[in-house]
């Protein structure tokens, strides 16, 4: 049984980004209840290993800010599971 992991990838320093990764079968999925696509596809859809450009939503589904995500289906990560990046400007809120 896979369980997704959902990890800040950036440390907690101050930085200009922040980097979020989820890996597992069905972190896309996840990752969909707060990540919207400018293109309005799901993640599940997207091409594997491009940038999405999107939003980062709060929990009643309000623009946090924009960001971007990567997608890359399993076996072909480094890891070997399915792995989504996303990436904004570092803000506490997020």
């Amino acid at each position: 049984m896979s369980h997704v992991i959902a990890a800040v990838s950036t440390g907690s320093q101050l930085s200009a980004i922040g980097i979020l990764r989820l890996s597992g079968e069905g972190c896309a999925q996840v990752a969909g209840q707060v990540f919207q696509a400018k293109s309005g596809r799901p993640l599940e859809e997207a091409p594997n290993r491009k940038l999405i450009l999107g939003a980062l939503l709060d929990r009643k589904g309000r623009m946090l800010d924009q960001c971007m995500a990567v997608f890359t289906r399993g076996p072909h990560s480094y890891t070997g599971d399915c792995l989504l990046y996303t990436s904004d400007a570092a803000d506490d809120r997020i």
